[in-house]
């Protein structure tokens, strides 16, 4: 006997066919949820962590016999104060990025406070305001120098946090797209596509931004590998979401890398102007990493840069090995339940 038609069976039953034809509840909840959780997530991040910056254990070179203690007792835990032998120590541990400023006595009543503007525009505004209220209480009168200024094509200093959110959307995408190229691409391929693609993305943002533009200073080798890796990062970190937790995995990632990895890099919020916990994850991940290198290397000859470069080398790293030994696990788990 002949099975009815799709028609002749919507006529027969239609309330069963509807119920057959009606998408599960889980396929108008998921893209809802998750749209949410970003949009929330990105606002709260971005405008929550800039509605009330506080300092917290600024650091700050102070030289003279007694200005260290007075600084101390003055601002509290605002400020970290790192005592130094003369104005010279003081100014040579901000030129290497060690502290924020440096204040030493100049003269009777006048204090001589030495900023680097390439810390960015909050914390130098957060140390004029902090010594600023202590001369005012203590009645001196305070001459300010910038002696690490910003480029001529970087006045605001937002140009390492562009570039680094550029090249981390750019890794972003990357790794989103090799998630598709499963049924074309060995595997084996597919990491070297991600691996060779990172070296084109920081190569060309290195260059624009560099050489092109002028906006970030840097050696331009030692840019190229941090913005290849901050790349690598991204797109291997993106594709290993994707491939162990499945359609969740994209949004997670856009979560960890795009959200709060750039919201917490300490570009347009100086780190030490954070909340402690996002003070505390923001150089474990990578925008955070890839922002203080490239002020490093654009402003304070790479006196740090290394840490920071090798927590890039780690996330590209290890997300490949995981991806790399993601078919092994699949057939033993396979085999145990054969």
């Amino acid at each position: 006997m002949r099975e009815p038609t799709r028609s002749a069976t919507a006529e027969l039953s239609p309330k069963l066919y509807l119920a057959a034809r009606r998408p599960p509840v889980r396929a108008w909840l998921q893209p809802t949820l998750i749209a949410l959780v970003v949009v929330v997530a990105f606002i709260s991040c971005y405008i929550g962590l800039q509605r009330d910056p506080q300092p917290h254990q600024l650091p700050i070179a102070v030289t003279g016999p007694d200005l260290p203690g007075e600084i101390h007792q003055a601002l509290g835990d605002s400020v970290e104060v790192h005592p130094a032998a003369d104005a010279e120590a003081a100014r040579h541990a901000l030129e290497r990025h060690d502290v924020a400023a440096a204040l030493s006595t100049d003269g009777k009543d006048q204090l001589r406070l030495e900023i680097a503007g390439a810390v960015g525009t909050s914390t130098t505004s957060a140390v004029n305001n902090l010594v600023g209220a202590y001369a005012h209480g203590a009645g001196k009168h305070v001459t300010t120098e910038d002696m690490v200024p910003l480029t001529h094509f970087d006045t605001r200093g937002l140009a390492g946090f562009y570039m680094a959110f550029g090249v981390t959307l750019a890794g972003f995408v990357l790794g989103s797209n090799a998630l598709g190229l499963t049924s074309v691409l060995h595997l084996r391929h597919r990491l070297w596509l991600l691996a060779g693609a990172s070296v084109v993305i920081g190569t060309v943002a290195a260059i624009i931004a560099g050489p092109m533009m002028g906006a970030v200073p840097a050696p331009l080798f030692p840019l190229v590998l941090t913005l290849s890796f901050l790349a690598a990062a991204a797109a291997f970190t993106t594709k290993l979401l994707g491939t162990y937790l499945g359609p969740v995995g994209v949004p997670v990632a856009t979560l960890l890398l795009l959200t709060v990895g750039n919201a917490t890099s300490g570009a347009v919020i100086g780190a030490d102007l954070l909340p402690a916990a996002a003070r505390t994850i923001s150089a474990l991940l990578p925008p955070g990493a890839a922002v203080r290198t490239i002020t490093d290397l654009s402003y304070f000859n790479g006196a740090h840069a290394a840490g920071p470069v090798i927590t890039l080398a780690l996330w590209s790293a290890t997300a490949a090995v995981l991806l790399g030994v993601r078919p092994r696990l699949i057939r033993r788990r396979a085999a145990a339940t054969a």
